[in-house]
């Protein structure tokens, strides 16, 4: 069953004894739409390992159990404006954030330039484009 949050944002209630969400917890699934290109970038970027690979479709989950992370493959919806969730990724506190960022464009991602001069964070875009952020704050700083 398909039902929307208060301002739209599409969500699915999954039935009980669905075997691809068990012993995911209460949140089974954040579903993407992307490429099996992107679920692979996605896989290597955060280290989790690829749960599903199916007719383009994937999904990864952290080794530590929780919610997976799914794309489910073509056709992909026209991309309009920015995405409405993105990622956040946080290098460890004492990481060489570049060294991350260069990381992440030698696994298929690329900086984007949306007008951020000044802030704590570098924007790249994954391999279908969606945006997200490394964080490359100090210990005493936070992202407003």
């Amino acid at each position: 069953m398909v039902l929307a949050d208060p301002e739209g944002n599409e969500f699915c209630v999954i039935e009980p004894g669905n075997s691809f969400l068990a012993d995911c917890g209460f949140i089974g699934a954040l579903a993407c739409d992307g490429s099996q290109e992107v679920g692979y970038f996605w896989s290597q970027a955060l280290g989790w390992p690829l749960v599903w690979d199916q007719d383009q479709e994937t999904a990864i989950r952290s080794p530590d159990a929780g919610p997976k992370i799914t794309w489910g493959g073509p056709p992909l919806m026209p991309k309009v404006g920015r995405n409405r969730l993105h990622f956040d990724l946080s290098p460890p506190v004492h990481g060489d954030s570049q060294a991350e960022v260069n990381r992440l464009v030698s696994l298929g991602a690329r900086r984007i330039d949306i007008g951020q001069d000044g802030v704590n964070w570098v924007v790249l875009a994954d391999p279908d484009d969606n945006e997200f952020c490394v964080l490359t704050l100090n210990s005493d700083s936070k992202r407003s």
